[in-house]
């Protein structure tokens, strides 16, 4: 026990119990202040200011602050809303499960059996979903409308962030040149001598595409917007149709859908393309359905599409004609959902 002689005692004696309360205060405060003082680093880590160069750690806890996380790409592909757009490949034309999907007064033909039911199960849209894809649908009918039918395009905003959308085969009238090859007349034209007329209708669809899709990423700034190729109709080995068509005529005819494939794929590229370049939000990707079919092309044992389906009555085809049957939809609706989950195979520009 310290006496009356320790140097407490004195201290004590001179300023009183106060003051030396105090002065105890100003030493504990100098003995935690001083470290943080002397060592930068600490200070920095401390406060996560005062220095001149802040921890590596403590720079990208606050970018990533700042900036948010990446999104996924199917949290980008739903954080809104899904809207299908396109032609019969896309309305479901061909797959037709219900009484419902065979009403004559639907002009658009919109059926039960759509990949676009699958893709809205598959995954949950903040903003819902809705179907508006529309049988017989040119780039022009998207965005305008036709018979009656308001545009699609017109159902894209900026609150949506999926599209899928396949057009372009009633831009070059493929329904017209599968005629020219099936009924061969002695006044129609075949296969081949159709070349200079798909041709013309190439070009314009070259034009017509690029600018439907600037006009949706316009629209829908944030979306995913996934455009779909076409599948080839018949096999490339053997004769499976059984509508009066050659293996040349299977294989012109698999041509002619490869053909406008790639001038889909081009058109999606180049527009991805764009938007990288400017650090948009949104992207332009496209689905290879080409050989979604093989093994199951028209005329074969298990056909993921339908082969010719002729109108006696009216000696014309039936729509359903050398369009995906119900197996041939969920094929493709695979395709969808693996693209949706796999992104466009670069970051996308949207944070959380």
């Amino acid at each position: 026990m310290a006496g009356p002689g320790t140097w407490p005692a004195r201290v004590r004696a001179r300023i009183g119990d106060r003051g030396l309360a105090v002065a105890l205060l100003l030493v504990l405060l100098a003995v935690a202040i001083v470290p943080l003082v002397a060592l930068p680093a600490v200070r920095c880590e401390a406060f996560g200011a005062g220095c001149r160069a802040p921890l590596p750690g403590i720079q990208a806890q606050a970018a990533a602050r700042d900036r948010g996380q990446p999104l996924s790409p199917v949290a980008a592909a739903t954080r809104g809303s899904y809207v299908a757009l396109g032609d019969s490949y896309s309305a479901g034309v061909g797959a037709e499960a219900t009484l419902a999907d065979q009403n004559p007064l639907s002009q658009c033909h919109r059926t039960s059996k759509a990949y676009y039911h699958t893709v809205a199960k598959t995954f949950r849209f903040a903003g819902g979903s809705s179907f508006w894809a529309c049988s017989g649908a040119t780039t022009r009918d998207v965005r305008k409308g036709r018979g009656g039918e308001p545009s699609q395009l017109n159902r894209v905003d900026g609150n949506t962030t999926l599209v899928t959308i396949s057009v372009g085969g009633n831009d070059i009238g493929f329904a017209k040149i599968m005629a020219g090859c099936v009924v061969k007349l002695p006044w129609s034209r075949g296969c081949e001598k159709q070349g200079g007329d798909i041709a013309e209708r190439m070009a314009g669809l070259r034009e017509s595409l690029p600018e439907l899709v600037r006009q949706i990423t316009t629209r829908a700034p944030r979306a995913r917007v996934i455009m779909m190729g076409y599948p080839r109709p018949f096999s490339e080995v053997s004769v499976t149709g059984g509508d009066n068509l050659t293996l040349d005529d299977q294989r012109w005819l698999n041509g002619r859908a490869r053909d406008l494939n790639e001038l889909i794929r081009q058109t999606a590229t180049e527009a991805d393309q764009h938007l990288a370049a400017a650090h948009a939000p949104g992207s332009v990707e496209f689905v290879d359905a080409y050989s979604a079919f093989s093994g199951h092309e028209a005329g074969s044992a298990d056909p993921y599409m339908n082969g010719l389906s002729v109108n006696l009555s009216a000696l014309a085809a039936e729509p359903r004609s050398y369009h995906p049957t119900a197996k041939g939809q969920d094929a493709l609706a695979k395709l969808f959902v693996d693209q949706i989950n796999k992104g466009p195979g670069r970051p996308l520009n949207q944070t959380g």
